[in-house]
């Protein structure tokens, strides 16, 4: 018996077989093209009847009656005669008074391609045949025999197509993946289109298609780079334009204030008395001595030097503080108050950007959810740019989770939404997605399941 076998298949040999014990010495298997039938009449011929002479033939176009004749015989036989010119059922009955054997088991494949002749030989042989004589025919369709039982060729399951296609390929992606699912529904149980998956190209990523030309794409970086350039460059000569006038106007506020001590400096009493000090009433003054021509004699000159020192410095502190009242009216309203500088705005703010992305894993969120809630998965893709994206595009960021986990040695991304106790409640959450949502088939998945999964990137 051959190393891996179905057990459906399994079963349909064992009834064949149980049909030959019956009988029926002749079967047609039927099925279309890709289900396995050269793959079970291989079976079959390997494992029953071990003690027939047994023949093998595979029918082809280019094959004609006498070429297929002389493989049976050659194969039933040792060194058989054979003579051309007679039919098979001829050349049968003197072979066997020639070399009397045991019973014989003939197995033809692709028995679409064998004339009406010959299929009247092969039923007259397996109804008149001296010793026991199993002959089973594969064919996509029927064929021109009247006496024979036909067994047709169910497709697989679905549990058996997961199953073969595990023998083959050791990393399948699992039940709930929407495009491995659609995959196994197209191949409708054929074993030749479940042995075609490729698990590199079956990959739901989600590819943007560049509608705008690569030119217009270039021409808008120039620009926006020119812009930037630009908006650089004038906030450094606002920069320095501001700091300059303010330097300016601190300057100029400097310049005009007039020092304390120059007005609260009281003048030197070795300084000569200005013209405006002229204006002292002479009867602040001492008195010069007149003189009496008349008497011809001149009274003696007195000069009070105190007092007149002290008449003088009266009229210089009277003066002086006239002189800074005049002065600090005079004096504009900045320099009276401390002046406050406004901080100044650029105007180059830059507009606040969108939120990003900065670490989509949520694994920590997985492991602490219980193992038999629900959630719904929406996306599953190897970009994490990707992922970023579809959870802006669909306004996400509050809801949506996102894990990593590894599959056929790649990290992949996965996006989802909620945690429900109940597969009920999944449903309900699922159902009120938007259609842009439900495009990607968006299905439950337990968190069980994802703990599992996250659990692959230690391996």
């Amino acid at each position: 018996m051959q190393a891996q076998i179905l057990p459906s298949r399994a079963a349909l040999v064992d009834r064949i077989a149980l049909q030959f014990e019956y009988g029926q010495n002749l079967i047609v298997l039927l099925g279309t093209s890709g289900l396995g039938k050269s793959y079970m009449l291989e079976t079959f011929i390997t494992d029953k009847y071990n003690s027939f002479n047994k023949a093998f033939v595979q029918v082809s176009a280019s094959v004609n009656d006498v070429s297929l004749m002389s493989d049976i015989l050659e194969q039933s036989f040792n060194s058989p005669l054979i003579d051309h010119d007679l039919s098979l059922s001829e050349n049968f009955y003197q072979l066997l008074q020639q070399q009397p054997c045991e019973a014989c088991l003939w197995v033809l494949d692709n028995a679409r391609h064998l004339s009406e002749e010959l299929l009247q030989e092969l039923e007259l042989l397996a109804k008149n045949s001296p010793v026991t004589l199993y002959i089973m025919l594969a064919s996509q369709s029927k064929l021109a025999i009247n006496n024979a039982v036909e067994i047709y060729l169910e497709p697989l399951s679905a549990h058996e197509s997961k199953q073969l296609m595990s023998w083959y390929f050791p990393n399948l992606p699992y039940d709930e993946d929407p495009v491995f699912s659609a995959f196994l529904n197209e191949a409708n149980g054929n074993p030749s289109l479940l042995l075609a998956w490729q698990p590199t190209e079956h990959v739901a990523d989600i590819v943007k298609k560049d509608k705008v030309s690569w030119r217009v794409h270039l021409i808008s970086l120039l620009i926006i780079i020119m812009l930037l350039i630009i908006g650089l460059l004038y906030k450094n000569d606002m920069t320095q334009w501001w700091q300059t006038y303010y330097q300016n106007q601190q300057s100029q506020a400097i310049d005009t204030a007039i020092p304390a001590s120059k007005i609260t400096a009281t003048p030197s009493v070795d300084k000569e008395v200005s013209n405006d000090n002229s204006d002292i009433s002479k009867a602040d003054l001492p008195l010069e001595p007149v003189s009496d021509k008349s008497q011809g004699n001149v009274a003696p000159h007195k000069n009070d030097v105190p007092a007149i020192m002290q008449s003088l410095t009266h009229q210089a502190q009277q003066s002086a503080q006239s002189e800074q009242s005049e002065q600090s009216e005079a004096l504009p309203q900045s320099l009276n108050t401390p002046e406050t500088i406004e901080p100044i705005e650029s105007d180059d703010k830059e507009s606040p950007q969108p939120k990003i992305l900065n670490n989509v894993s949520d694994n920590a969120w997985y492991l602490a959810q219980p193992d038999n809630n629900t959630t719904v998965q929406l996306l599953a893709v190897t970009q994490e740019k990707i992922t970023r994206e579809f959870i802006i595009q669909h306004n996400l960021s509050q809801r949506a989770k996102v894990y990593q986990t590894k599959r056929n040695n790649k990290v992949w991304w996965v996006v989802t939404i909620g945690s429900y106790a109940s597969l009920a409640d999944a449903k309900s959450a699922l159902s009120a997605l938007s259609s842009a949502l439900r495009k990607n088939k968006p299905f439950y998945k337990k968190i069980s399941k994802i703990k599992q999964e996250i659990a692959r990137l230690d391996q």
